[in-house]
Formats: C-alpha cells, structure tokens, sequence
C-alpha cells in the first residue's frame, strides 16, 4: 500500500480559509444562507467552515446536518447494514441558499441521495456544493461543485483518505492511497 500526502495540517488550514473567503465574496453576510454538511464525514469539515466563517464576518452562520443512508442507491446492495447517522436540521430550508458540504467528491452519487434527502426538507432558492477533494475523472453522474479546495486525478484503485484530529488522528491530514 503507498500513500501520498496531499495536504498536511498547515495546507488544509489555507485551503479552507481561501474558501471561506470565496464563500464571503459570493454571500456577503449570509442572509437567507445556510450550510449544510453530509453525514457523516462532510459534518467535521462543515464545522470548521462554520467556525471560519462565524469569524471572518463577525455573525453566525446557520449549519445543519444530513444523513443521506436511506436514500442512496446503493442501500441493499451491501453485504452488511449501513449505520444511519443523524441528521440536524434546525432551520426551514424553504427558499434558503444551501450550501452543500462533503469531504470528498467521487462518482457523484452520494451527491444526488443527498439532494433527495434534502427535498424531504423543503425547496431551498438554490444549492450550491462545496467538497474539500475532488477526484477528477471518476463521475457516474454529471455532478461539479461549486467550491473545490484540491481537484486530484486519481483511479478507481486508489482512495482518498481524509483524517481529522476530532477523529482522533494525530494531525489533520489527507491523503492519496493506492492499494
């Protein structure tokens, strides 16, 4: 198995600022705005985009988060049961901007059972998709997103694996691995 690092701690920490900084430009101060982070490994870095955000213009970004388990396509094709995990929703998205937040962008799918979860809960104005990796070349569906901290070219045998310290890794990292 080789890994390849992406981003180290000091890297990522840049990259989120840079898009909270594009988010600030595209929303000014987040009126009729919310964020949303899939569960459950888009939820860690929704947090920390809220918390950026909360800072750079001195407010309170709404935030909320969905769980997609039951809507992917997926669903009983496993060999064992998906774990569901929560979603938190404490916000009306009717007619709100969303801005839809995940780690990693791969085939698209769970991008479209997010988007069908999320019409459980209304009809948002708009929803943009902000993902931290990119993996270029490995679409199913005609899904792009709106804000990309890194595109990677990589293959179906490699994974993207990204690794917070409120998951109890030593340091935030991401990285590539082929195995």
């Amino acid at each position: 198995m080789e890994k390849l690092r992406l981003l180290n701690g000091q890297l990522l920490d840049l990259t989120m600022q840079r898009l909270c900084h594009q988010l600030v430009e595209n929303y000014a101060d987040f009126n009729n705005t919310a964020l949303i982070g899939m569960q459950p490994r888009g939820r860690y870095f929704a947090d920390r985009i809220k918390a950026r955000l909360d800072h750079i213009i001195a407010g309170n970004v709404p935030i909320g988060y969905l769980d997609i388990t039951f809507y992917r396509d997926d669903f009983r094709r496993r060999t064992k049961p998906l774990q569901a995990s929560t979603t938190y929703m404490p916000f009306d998205i009717e007619g709100k901007r969303i801005v839809l937040i995940d780690d990693v962008l791969f085939t698209g799918r769970t991008i479209r059972a997010a988007l069908s979860a999320l019409g459980e809960y209304g009809r948002p104005a708009s929803v943009e998709l902000m993902v931290l990796i990119d993996r270029l070349y490995s679409r199913d569906l005609p899904i792009q997103p709106n804000y990309t901290g890194r595109a990677v070219n990589s293959i179906l045998s490699q994974r993207v694996v990204v690794e917070w310290t409120e998951q109890g890794a030593t340091e935030d990292a991401i990285w590539l691995v082929t195995q």
